[in-house]
């Protein structure tokens, strides 16, 4: 799943793509994946493209939010979740600090 997700965000021209493992530190997913796009149409157009792509490979109950406004879209797959931001709001969150293995535990559980 992974694998087709990232290839997906290149083909998409997503920028700064980061893969974080959540595997043990959260039962919310396996792994989430933080992206950037440059502009609001180019976060619609790489999370249509990521779900058109995740439906082809037979991944079934793709949730999507964020639309129709994509400064920040989240697409779950269940086992990947995917943030796709415009880059200032991407800073502003920052969740690959939040999320990253040096975080402390009890501020990732805040999260």
């Amino acid at each position: 799943m992974l694998k087709t997700v990232t290839a997906c965000l290149e083909d998409a021209k997503a920028e700064d793509v980061v893969s974080l493992d959540l595997d043990g530190k959260a039962a919310l997913a396996d792994q989430m994946v933080v992206a950037s796009g440059r502009s609001n149409r180019h976060v619609s157009a790489i999370a249509d493209q990521l779900v058109e792509k995740l439906k082809e490979a037979g991944v079934k109950d793709v949730r999507i939010e964020g639309l129709p406004h994509c400064d920040w879209v989240l697409v779950d797959t269940g086992d990947v979740i995917v943030h796709v931001f415009r880059p200032e709001v991407r800073s502003f969150y920052n969740l690959e600090k939040l999320w990253s293995p040096h975080a402390p535990a009890e501020q990732r559980a805040a999260g």
